[in-house]
């Protein structure tokens, strides 16, 4: 007598990309990576590399995320980051790397940015943004 065998199911199980929000928008998960790296990278004095990070939060928010906190807030970070870059640039007397001509202040500018775009994001996750 023959035996049957039931064929089991091989459909991978994938794991989402990014986080839904609560309309349905997803938030890139390069987005918030970025906005959590860049500050980091910049008080860990790699503040010339930050500008990936920064410029990729800045370019998945505007083209990916409807929030526009979450653009202002990206906006505030290019911003403060671009200020103390072109200025190491265009100054003949500055140092050989930004990390060593960066004012405290425009780290903490830069932080504070970072916080505020972090913030923005889980805000636009959770739904609770009326800035749609």
């Amino acid at each position: 007598m023959p035996t049957t065998t039931t064929p089991t199911s091989t459909t991978p199980t994938t794991v989402p990309a990014a986080a839904p929000t609560a309309t349905g928008h997803r938030i890139p998960r390069a987005v918030t990576i970025s906005a959590w790296a860049a500050p980091i990278m910049v008080l860990g004095q790699f503040a010339l590399i930050s500008g990936v990070p920064v410029v990729i939060a800045l370019v998945g928010a505007f083209t990916r995320v409807r929030d526009r906190a979450v653009r202002a807030a990206a906006a505030l970070l290019a911003l403060s980051f671009a200020i103390p870059l072109t200025i190491w640039l265009v100054r003949p007397d500055g140092a050989q790397s930004l990390s060593k001509d960066i004012h405290p202040g425009f780290v903490g500018l830069i932080v504070a940015a970072g916080a505020a775009l972090v913030l923005a994001l889980r805000r636009a996750r959770s739904g609770r943004s009326a800035t749609r």
